[in-house]
């Protein structure tokens, strides 16, 4: 076996190992927290869902509420339970995956929770991680599975409709992963009677429904799970967020981003409709996230993780707030 073919397989096994790992992590001192509180609060979360409508019309979906510190009903439950329940990924190098070293959950997404941790409970590490599939972050949302969703998560007119969002803490567009050495070149006809794989629920999915190029579109729970049908040789490429295929690029130099992004999105942390408390509290603390320039904690975190694979940023986004 070449030194490359055994890279390429232990790339394999590697992702293949961190798929099956892909369960909700709970702390020891809280089992079953994330469960009991699933059960006790689908009601009150569909309650406060029904009482809050997004608008008709949207034009800005980016646009979110002005930020606060004030307690309400959504902060306060998060103080009484003591601990901050997020959903994240495990699976995305660089944003949200388990460190082999330390077997911790690591990445860009994972510290802006913290950060929301230590803003609300006054300690970072109060935190219940789930590991969410990126076609479960909405239905964790709306049935009271976890408070917040920090997965990469594109803010759009249609999840606007389901769920509420932060302002923006970083902005992607979705691009094209394909094998080194590929026919493929962009999101354009080289992709004609080739297979495709992007993540259902996700934003590369609606772009392919929009237009296929001609190609046969495979969706799958998670975009990880399109990396190790690329890398098998099962489809021919991958349609996901730049930001995600930079870090999977990383993962296996067999594999290499083709053309330029053809969208231009924004990443929010997700939250119930009803909790409008929490994206005010959530977004004030993006306002410090961001404070600071060069040596602000948003720079901080991205020249920790991202700065290697996404070159060039030199500010975080900048947050609109509705009127």
């Amino acid at each position: 076996m070449s030194g490359r073919t055994g890279g390429r397989w232990a790339a394999v096994a590697a992702a293949v190992c961190a798929m099956a790992a892909a369960l909700a992590v709970l702390p020891p001192s809280a089992p079953d927290a994330a469960g009991s509180r699933a059960g006790a609060t689908a009601a009150a979360s569909a309650a406060r869902q029904s009482a809050v409508r997004a608008p008709a019309t949207c034009t800005d979906p980016e646009a979110s509420l002005r930020p606060s510190t004030a307690d309400g009903p959504a902060v306060q439950r998060i103080k009484n339970r003591g601990r901050l329940i997020a959903g994240v990924d495990q699976n995305s190098y660089r944003w949200g995956y388990r460190d082999p070293a330390t077997r911790e959950l690591s990445g860009f997404d994972i510290d802006l929770v913290r950060a929301v941790a230590k803003a609300v409970l006054g300690d970072p590490d109060k935190v219940t991680f789930l590991a969410i599939p990126t076609n479960q972050r909405i239905p964790a949302l709306e049935k009271g599975k976890v408070d917040i969703i920090a997965r990469t998560m594109t803010i759009n007119c249609d999840r606007i409709r389901q769920v509420a969002f932060s302002t923006a803490y970083f902005e992607a567009g979705q691009q094209v992963l394909a094998p080194k050495g590929s026919p493929v070149t962009a999101f354009d006809d080289s992709l004609k009677g080739k297979k495709v794989c992007t993540a259902k629920g996700s934003t590369g999915e609606s772009e392919l429904r929009s237009e296929s190029h001609g190609a046969t579109v495979l969706t799958v729970p998670n975009q990880l799970d399109c990396l190790v049908r690329l890398q098998l040789g099962r489809v021919d490429a991958v349609i996901t967020d730049s930001a995600l295929a930079a870090g999977q690029a990383a993962q296996d130099p067999s594999v290499r981003l083709v053309g330029k992004p053809f969208t231009t999105e924004s990443y929010g942390v997700a939250m119930n409709l009803g909790d409008q408390d929490l994206v005010r509290r959530v977004n004030a603390v993006l306002e410090d996230y961001r404070r600071g320039g060069a040596e602000s904690p948003w720079m901080v975190a991205y020249r920790k993780w991202l700065a290697a694979d996404l070159k060039g940023i030199t500010a975080p986004p900048e947050p609109k707030y509705k009127d």
